[in-house]
């Protein structure tokens, strides 16, 4: 069996992200209003009611607005750490007893045909993991919030198939904006904020070394990125190491505000 997946949307005003391997189908983030998700979903031929599971990554705004009402409506479970149930759980509204599940980091577990290993990572939230999701013989691993990309984090995703690395913003952008504080600036510059363009492509680099053969750019600032400088940055790493994205590699950038692309892992070992 393959394994697909797809950003539903991926960028600071919302994220949500797809994932389907035989027949379980998952949710991670619901950052979005649930009638967006569901349509955003109903746009690749997903019913939302096949959905499986929501896992989230952190409690802030743009991982969390839909997840409530998603889970009530289509009675999902939801997975998240301890410290973000606690950050997050006045948000949501309220979320049945035998929906409300604590995973912790670095403790994998199975859901349905996918296996799940969550893994912390550096975020000004209260107890912040990515995923690593695991179908036969492939894996996706998304890596988003993050101020840094430590060696903790690297040895989690390396070699995954495919890997939705974050590219938020421009540094030189984000400190001429005048609508931003310098509170703000300082702190999506911070080892515990987002990850820049340049901070992505040598990230980006050592994942290609590692087996990583899909890289999708994500979580692009609104304001502080577009999404051809985004490429544009991260194309010229690649080309300076002789990868020819497109031919050597799948190089493609999520969009804050559009469904993007289904992508299908080949599963040629099984």
């Amino acid at each position: 069996m393959d394994m697909y997946f797809c950003p539903l949307y991926s960028g600071s005003s919302g994220n949500a992200l797809f994932c389907q391997y035989g027949n379980t189908r998952l949710l991670i983030d619901a950052g979005k209003t649930g009638r967006c998700i569901e349509e955003a979903l109903r746009s690749i031929n997903v019913e939302p009611s096949s959905i499986g599971g929501l896992l989230i990554t952190h409690e802030h705004s743009d991982h969390i607005a839909g997840a409530g009402i998603l889970a009530r409506r289509y009675h999902l479970p939801i997975y998240a750490t301890t410290g973000t149930w606690c950050a997050m759980e006045d948000k949501l509204g309220k979320i049945a007893p035998d929906q409300r599940i604590e995973i912790e980091a670095d403790r994998d577990f199975q859901l349905g045909d996918i296996g799940v290993s969550p893994f912390s990572i550096p975020h000004d939230a209260a107890e912040p993991v990515g995923f690593r999701l695991y179908g036969g013989n492939v894996s996706i691993a998304t890596a988003t919030d993050l101020g840094c990309f430590p060696e903790t984090v690297f040895h989690r995703i390396k070699g995954s198939d495919l890997v939705l690395l974050e590219s938020n913003h421009d540094p030189e952008m984000l400190k001429a904006n005048p609508r931003y504080s310098t509170w703000l600036k300082q702190r999506i510059l911070g080892d515990h904020g987002h990850l820049s363009n340049e901070t992505c492509s040598r990230a980006l680099l050592r994942l290609i070394a590692s087996g990583t053969s899909h890289i999708i750019l994500g979580h692009l600032s609104g304001e502080n990125n577009t999404p051809q400088l985004a490429m544009d940055v991260s194309t010229a790493a690649v080309m300076r190491e002789g990868i020819v994205p497109q031919k050597d590699i799948c190089l493609q950038v999520a969009l804050r505000d559009a469904v993007g692309a289904v992508y299908t892992i080949r599963n040629n070992g099984e």
